[in-house]
């Protein structure tokens, strides 16, 4: 197999996205982005910053491997009955979901440009 040459900035965007994607592993990111699991390993240690968004979408130091768990439906007694602590608890995990779907968001808008280049570079057109 050729060997494939990255830009800097694309390997930089890769950690970037794995990185700040709540719940990420190395070998989804690799997945999604066509490259090998090592390689992006690799970037990690080259490029990354040491921080890591956890499932709840919490930056954490050291990087890990957080499982992202859904909020259940329904759960919960009707609004305007729950003790304060339970809204706490409720307004605690709608913010961690918010989180969750906004780091969603960001990456899908990574994505979308890391795969627009690589059209543009692939179609070798430059005037997009």
């Amino acid at each position: 197999m050729a060997r494939k040459n990255y830009s800097e900035e694309f390997r930089r965007q890769a950690v970037d996205l794995y990185e700040s994607t709540p719940g990420a592993t190395l070998r989804g990111i690799a997945a999604d982005l066509g490259i090998e699991r090592a390689t992006l390993a690799r970037w990690v240690d080259l490029y990354g910053s040491g921080k890591k968004t956890t499932g709840d979408g919490a930056t954490v130091s050291s990087p890990s491997q957080a499982r992202q768990r859904a909020p259940r439906p329904g759960a919960g007694p009707e609004p305007g009955t729950e003790s304060p602590e339970a809204v706490e608890a409720r307004l605690a995990r709608l913010e961690a979901e918010n989180a969750e779907l906004r780091a969603e968001k960001a990456k899908l808008t990574t994505e979308r440009e890391i795969l627009r280049q690589a059209a543009k570079y692939f179609a070798g057109e430059t005037n997009w």
